[in-house]
């Protein structure tokens, strides 16, 4: 009568909870969304830096400090750095042999990537706050 538990369950039943699986469509999904959005987000930051490229200091932090345009440079540099970060952490797991070593360099890049996030979002606010 008894047998093994495994041999009862559904195929669905057997992997579930198992590998990336788990929770690789939200890093699937969050690369996409990152990606979408970025792509007006570059066109805008492409359009203004050809205007504002060229002008003078005051112009140039004007543009910076304008309240529509500052949420946009804030949205723009977290979408990119969290995208950077999914993407690097892909390459990592792909490329990089040994499991601490996978866990380090993660870990190291998306340091690298929040610090950089957070040195942007500090020097838009500087701006816009006159600082």
């Amino acid at each position: 009568m008894g047998g093994d538990v495994e041999s009862y369950k559904t195929p669905v039943g057997r992997v579930q909870g198992l590998g990336s699986a788990k929770s690789g469509f939200r890093h699937w999904w969050g690369q996409r969304v990152t990606a979408v959005a970025l792509v007006p987000l570059v066109l805008w930051l492409g359009f203004g830096l050809a205007v504002y490229g060229s002008a003078d200091y005051e112009a140039a932090r004007a543009w910076v400090a304008g309240p529509v345009t500052a949420v946009l440079w804030i949205v723009a540099l977290a979408a990119a750095l969290y995208h950077a970060a999914l993407g690097l952490q892909v390459v990592i797991e792909d490329y990089v042999d040994g499991d601490g070593m996978k866990v380090v360099a993660i870990l190291a890049a998306q340091a690298f990537c929040i610090l950089l996030a957070v040195g942007g979002i500090i020097a838009v606010l500087r701006i816009v706050l006159g600082g």
